[in-house]
């Protein structure tokens, strides 16, 4: 039996749930019970330029135009913000898509790269034509933020509290915001790693929120894709739970990015750019 979990359906309307209550066969200590356990949804999620399908990825369906806005940003689909004129979500016969208006002549280079990729969750690169699609050089960054020690770990310490959907579902990533001094200031969850960190891009950019003024914690490892996508919008310090590959930290080191990884309160590793992480 599959029923809604009521207190994460969303605003009141036609948003669908964020995870759903089952009943499982619980096994511990040599016993064996009936139980319900909530999990995570996933939805097909579409997006499309001026009307044109370019993308069907798997979401946790929330803040999906978050969503839509990071995922224009960070693979490089206009160059600046404004370039996004219009974001709209709708709801079509039990799926999900979300129409976004860019500027004409972004949209003209979108319809050259015919692109036109179905990705799975956690899938990063899928659908690129090219090698030289895939693997984009950001411009680097130059900051000249610093974040102490101190100040990272309380961050990650504070992060597994703002985590709402992933303490009741254990299956959903998360990427933070925050600054310096006064710890995180935005979380975006979802099922998928990448979705995670454009929900969160794209909120700072919705709000007018200087991205570059702080530093990203994400609940993953560091892998080329969730590197490139920091690093084009100017993330200048990348903090991950877990480990980096070693193309990450090559772009890393050529983009100017700090990359962190391992990263635990009381703990982190500096692969690339130690001098925003001092001691």
């Amino acid at each position: 039996m599959i029923r809604p979990d009521p207190a994460l359906e969303g605003a009141p309307g036609p948003e669908p749930a964020l995870c759903t209550s089952v009943e499982v066969r619980r096994w511990r200590d040599g016993h064996m019970e009936a139980a319900s356990d909530l999990v995570a949804e996933e939805m097909p999620v579409a997006l499309r330029y001026q009307g044109t399908p370019y993308v069907v990825m798997l979401a946790t369906p929330a803040e999906l135009e978050d969503l839509a806005v990071g995922f224009t940003l960070s693979e490089a689909l206009v160059t600046a913000p404004g370039e996004i004129r219009q974001v709209q979500l709708h709801a079509e016969a039990g799926a999900l898509a979300v129409d976004i208006d860019i500027a004409p002549p972004r949209f003209a280079e979108l319809l050259r790269r015919q692109r036109n990729l179905s990705a799975r969750t956690g899938c990063g690169l899928c659908g690129a034509e090219t090698v030289e699609g895939a693997i984009r050089r950001p411009a680097r960054i130059e900051s000249s933020l610093s974040v102490p020690a101190p100040a990272l770990h309380a961050a990650l310490q504070e992060l597994a509290s703002r985590q709402p959907l992933n303490e009741r579902t254990g299956s959903v990533h998360a990427a933070a915001w925050a600054l310096p001094e006064r710890g995180i200031q935005l979380v975006r969850e979802d099922v998928g790693r990448h979705n995670a960190l454009d929900k969160l891009i794209g909120a700072l950019t919705r709000a007018d929120l200087d991205i570059g003024s702080g530093y990203v914690l994400i609940t993953s490892r560091a892998s080329y894709e969730m590197v490139q996508k920091a690093a084009t919008v100017g993330v200048p310090l990348l903090a991950a739970v877990s480990a980096p590959t070693g193309l990450a930290i090559r772009l890393a080191e050529t983009s100017g990015m700090t990359l962190a990884g391992f990263a635990r309160p009381g703990q982190h590793v500096i692969y690339a750019h130690p001098e925003r992480l001092p001691g």
